[in-house]
């Protein structure tokens, strides 16, 4: 067994990232045999693949006493180029193309409305919470702001902060807690809020923001209803994206004076 390992390890290692592919690709596979077959569709695939994800970090790091998690493997280091800021930011750019500002005109002056007050009572509620525990200045208390947002919209803005390494990843930890727990609360409330039709669904995506969060709660709720989610769920992240480092960040530097 360990002479068929040091023969495979050496082709791993060298091509890392396509390694980091194929393990992504059989994490969500199982993720999503897990969520039909288990929970019955009650637990979106994304939700169970990102806590397999922040596990086997976790266990990573514990094995290597490194600081990237897996990615410190060294046949598992192209995970963190997938998931760096060159990927991330072309997802990002992805996403937005494709989503068709006509479409969005049609939600009205509601969708408007809700992409705005979701925008901002998130950085609101991040900021406050980030005020709480320590975190004083504006820069630290905008990123944490924009965790709260998604889990794109704080890296997007405490890089262009300049915002420490361990606040940016807070403001991550923060989108991915919002993210499974809109995946995996949106089926059990849906009837309490009236989440059965399509204005209902681009109200909600504009207020929650978080479009794999969305788009998995929409999933487990009525399929037919995810796209209408995550059409204004992308312009929220893409308006988080574009206020938080700037109009954002004024105000709280007002506010606080640094």
């Amino acid at each position: 067994m360990n002479g068929i390992w040091q023969v495979i390890e050496p082709v791993l290692t060298k091509y890392s990232l396509v390694t980091a592919f194929a393990c992504v690709g059989i994490v969500v596979w199982i993720s999503y045999g897990v969520s039909r077959y288990i929970t019955r569709g009650r637990m979106h695939g994304s939700a169970i693949a990102i806590l397999i994800g922040l596990l086997l970090a976790w266990i990573g790091g514990l094995v290597t006493g490194g600081r990237k998690g897996i990615a410190d493997i060294e046949c598992l280091a192209g995970i963190g180029l997938m998931g760096g800021a060159m990927l991330r930011d072309l997802a990002i750019v992805a996403t937005a193309f494709g989503v068709r500002l006509d479409e969005f005109r049609k939600t009205g002056i509601s969708g408007i409305v809700s992409l705005l007050v979701g925008v901002l009572v998130s950085f609101l509620i991040g900021a406050t919470i980030a005020y709480a525990f320590g975190y004083r200045d504006a820069v630290s208390m905008t990123t944490i702001g924009g965790g709260a947002a998604t889990y794109i919209v704080g890296p997007v803005t405490g890089t262009a902060l300049g915002a420490s390494s361990e606040v940016i990843a807070l403001s991550v930890a923060a989108g991915l807690v919002k993210s499974m727990l809109v995946m995996t609360m949106t089926p059990f409330v849906a009837k309490w809020i009236g989440l059965d039709n399509p204005r209902s669904a681009l109200i909600f995506g504009g207020l929650i923001g978080t479009t794999s969060g969305v788009a998995g709660g929409l999933a487990a709720t009525d399929e037919r209803l995810v796209p209408y989610g995550a059409m204004t769920a992308t312009f929220y992240t893409g308006l988080g994206c574009l206020l938080g480092p700037s109009l954002v960040f004024i105000v709280i530097r007002i506010v606080v004076g640094s």
